[in-house]
């Protein structure tokens, strides 16, 4: 009688895959996991896309912001949904390729329990001072900071962060050192940068772009190999005489590791299409970012070689987090 009772919930249990296979996806809301607050260059970037997806495609999506632990709560929450492709998030570079080696107990493996979409952007940072800053190059920087080791100040959202890591790595590559002043967010390290309680801040484009426009920040160089679109004649740090210096963040769409390959090929075929109109291309290049897609091949290849790249810098720069 046990046998029959298992052998009946197995054949329920596949009546019911079989039946939501067959319907057309999705035939109901998809959720869009943001790991950080609503405003931010991450927020901006996934809502873009989402309202791309439902003007285009007809498709409900609806943003859920899930901040906290750098960006570790709303990965965590994808990566134990169930893998129907109703629930996605936008990963980055943090949470997916830092996180791993920076935190002691990260409660999701990137690699093991998620399943990599599609790339969405990639973003250089970049490195700004106040108006009234003495520092008009990255060269004066590097200067003051040789002549007076570790009393040039700069601040960067969190320890651990991509800015953080980035500067580290900045600070090993010119031969400099700096003093880190770690943050909470952007808001109050912008606050300082231009009260001039910091001298040097280090930024994503979208976060400083507007104060950078309207003249309360200078924007001295950025960590990408190009020049990004969005700050054309700003320097790149290879530029300003660190050869081969690169340091960018990358967002991606991911979805928990078991989700039916259909799915994950319906998700990047659609998010691809989006990626080339050019409404959300100029959106997207309007707010820092450089417009990525392809395959989720190339996505889970980046993602490889950064955990090992970005792994190497934590551990280098000493910094942990419980």
């Amino acid at each position: 009688m046990q046998n029959l009772k298992s052998l009946l919930l197995t054949l329920m249990c596949s009546l019911v895959s079989a039946t939501a296979l067959a319907q057309p996806y999705p035939n109901k809301p998809i959720k869009l996991v943001v790991p950080f607050p609503v405003g931010g260059g991450t927020d901006i970037f996934a809502r873009t896309v989402g309202q791309a997806l439902t003007d285009t495609f007809k498709w409900t999506v609806v943003p859920d912001n899930k901040p906290g632990a750098g960006g570790n709560l709303g990965i965590d929450s994808v990566a134990k949904s169930p893998p129907d492709g109703y629930t996605i998030g936008l990963g980055q570079t943090s949470n997916l390729a830092i996180n791993p080696t920076l935190y002691a107990k990260l409660p999701y493996s990137p690699v093991r329990d998620l399943t990599p979409v599609v790339l969405l952007a990639s973003a250089p940072l970049v490195i700004v001072v106040p108006e009234n800053s003495p520092y008009k190059t990255f060269a004066d920087i590097s200067a003051s900071a040789k002549s007076k080791p570790g009393q040039v100040t700069y601040g960067s959202p969190g320890n651990g962060t991509v800015a953080h890591l980035a500067m580290e790595l900045l600070q090993k590559s010119a031969g400099i050192k700096l003093q880190h002043i770690p943050y909470k967010g952007s808001s109050q390290a912008l606050t300082d940068l231009m009260g001039g309680q910091i001298q040097v801040y280090a930024s994503s484009i979208p976060t400083a772009l507007s104060q950078i426009k309207d003249g309360r920040l200078r924007a001295i160089a950025v960590t990408s190999l190009t020049r990004s679109p969005s700050l054309p004649n700003i320097p790149t740090i290879a530029e300003s005489g660190v050869k081969g210096f690169e340091a960018i963040s990358w967002f991606g769409f991911v979805v928990p590791a078991g989700t039916p390959s259909n799915i994950v090929q319906e998700l990047n075929k659609n998010i691809n299409q989006i990626l080339k109109q050019p409404e959300v291309k100029a959106k997207l290049m309007g707010d820092g970012g450089d417009v990525l897609g392809g395959t989720s091949e190339q996505f889970a290849n980046l993602l490889s070689k950064d955990l090992v790249r970005w792994g190497k810098v934590v551990k280098d720069s000493g910094t942990k987090l419980d």
